[in-house]
């Protein structure tokens, strides 16, 4: 059943390079001759009016829309990454320990840290224009997302047999406490 936990951890690496992705990214929303990213869009030259959200910026890029629902988009993804690198760290850290009791505290802290990660996962759906599409970007976080969760079921799925292969019960008789 360690197989699970190998393949959760593999699952959380592949949610932090998906995440940095994301983040780096300036594809979230697209349109003729402009991107959007969490950060920055771009508007490209010769680009036809009008632009997504009244945008009347020259060509080049500029910091993010001042939009209360990007800001809060972005906060999410860095806090799920900040997450899940956290709880891939556990992950890791319970499949290299020998102590089982370790063991068990590392994968249990995981659980819950990537269940943080997870709830932190979720996108934001509000546009309010008819000419603009999701780029790249935004299918890479909902990856992203699809991973931590797959993550998050294994770990779930090999708590139960870390738990029942590791415990020991110590039974003493009578004939041995008289001695």
């Amino acid at each position: 059943m360690w197989k699970f936990l190998v393949i959760a951890f593999i699952c959380g690496v592949i949610v932090i390079i998906l995440m940095i992705m994301a983040l780096a990214s300036t594809d979230w929303l697209m349109a003729e001759g402009w991107r959007q990213g969490l950060f920055v869009h771009c508007i490209e030259e010769d680009v036809v009016p009008p632009l997504p959200f009244n945008l009347q910026d020259p060509p080049g890029c500029y910091p993010s829309r001042d939009a209360a629902y990007i800001k809060a988009t972005a906060a999410l993804c860095i806090i799920t990454l900040i997450t899940d690198a956290i709880a891939t760290l556990l992950t890791g850290l319970g499949l290299r320990t020998q102590d089982h009791n370790m063991k068990y505290k590392f994968y249990r802290i995981a659980v819950l840290v990537m269940l943080v990660a997870f709830c932190f996962a979720a996108e934001l759906n509000l546009g309010n224009r008819p000419i603009w599409e999701f780029g790249w970007a935004y299918g890479v976080g909902w990856g992203a997302a699809i991973f931590l969760f797959g993550a998050v079921v294994l770990l779930l799925c090999d708590k139960e047999s870390e738990e029942i292969y590791y415990k020991e019960r110590k039974i003493v008789h009578e004939s041995q406490m008289r001695a």
